[in-house]
């Protein structure tokens, strides 16, 4: 009988600015009545004065930690290409997509072979000295696309209930601090509506051109500051809800023929 694992889960979402970047990803791997692990989904491959690169990870456990020893290997023994001498942020992408690649031709026939997904999605942010920073979304195939001022965040993982606020709030022009607070509502109206998203949150907040994370905070369950926020969220939609209009409804008789639906 193939292996059955718990599904793998997360929620991770990267957001630019005019004046910087913020990344933040919640730690559940898996959910279940029974079982549950947390990994960290949030790395920093910064070198500080030259470059800011962050990267967060969704999907397949075993590929994702894979593609992360594999840029620290790089790193370590000065590979011909690393993230540290690559040129550009998009030059990052392309390496950082190919290593996805390779780990998938390695592993994902095997994992195939028992019925376990192989897929997953990566976000990267940062900036090199001399260009603007960048935020890209690099798919399970190893290409990807950015973010853009008409589309200033881009999301992995289990997305749908923290995309609301991310629409109806955001834009290019977002002050950085409120960006910063829009995603870790985002985290956790998701984590509201969804067992399979859940802390520690790691949240990293960039100021452009400084070239070092200063911002860096890492909130766990029944942190003080993500029930405030919680509370203050909800009650804040209770009163907006309240302050709508009653619907002002229609008498049947007032209606046409064409207007009632007929079953």
């Amino acid at each position: 009988m193939p292996l059955s694992l718990p599904p793998l889960m997360t929620y991770c979402l990267g957001i630019i600015t005019s004046s910087g970047f913020v990344m933040a990803a919640d730690s559940r791997t898996n959910a279940g009545v029974d079982y549950i692990s947390t990994y960290r989904k949030l790395f920093d491959f910064s070198n500080p004065g030259e470059r800011v690169i962050l990267l967060s990870t969704a999907g397949n456990l075993s590929i994702t930690q894979g593609i992360i020893s594999t840029l620290e290997k790089d790193l370590k023994f000065h590979d011909n290409q690393n993230l540290h001498n690559l040129e550009s942020m998009y030059d990052v992408a392309r390496y950082v997509g190919g290593q996805l690649r390779r780990m998938q031709e390695f592993d994902e026939a095997w994992l195939k072979k028992h019925s376990i997904d192989a897929s997953c999605t990566l976000l990267l942010a940062g900036q090199i000295k001399g260009q603007d920073p960048a935020l890209f979304l690099i798919y399970n195939q190893g290409n990807f696309i950015h973010a853009t001022k008409d589309t200033p965040f881009l999301q992995i993982g289990e997305t749908k209930y923290g995309k609301p606020i991310l629409d109806r709030t955001l834009s290019f022009n977002t002050q950085l601090e409120a960006a910063a607070k829009c995603a870790l509502l985002s985290i956790d109206s998701t984590m509201k509506s969804n067992i399979s998203v859940g802390p520690p949150i790691n949240l990293a907040m960039y100021e452009r051109d400084t070239f070092v994370i200063d911002n860096w905070l890492r909130l766990r369950l029944g942190d003080p500051y993500l029930a405030k926020i919680r509370k203050m969220w909800e009650d804040s939609l209770k009163q907006a809800f309240e302050h709508i209009p009653n619907i002002n409804w229609q008498h049947r008789e007032e209606q046409s023929s064409e207007d009632i639906l007929i079953d």
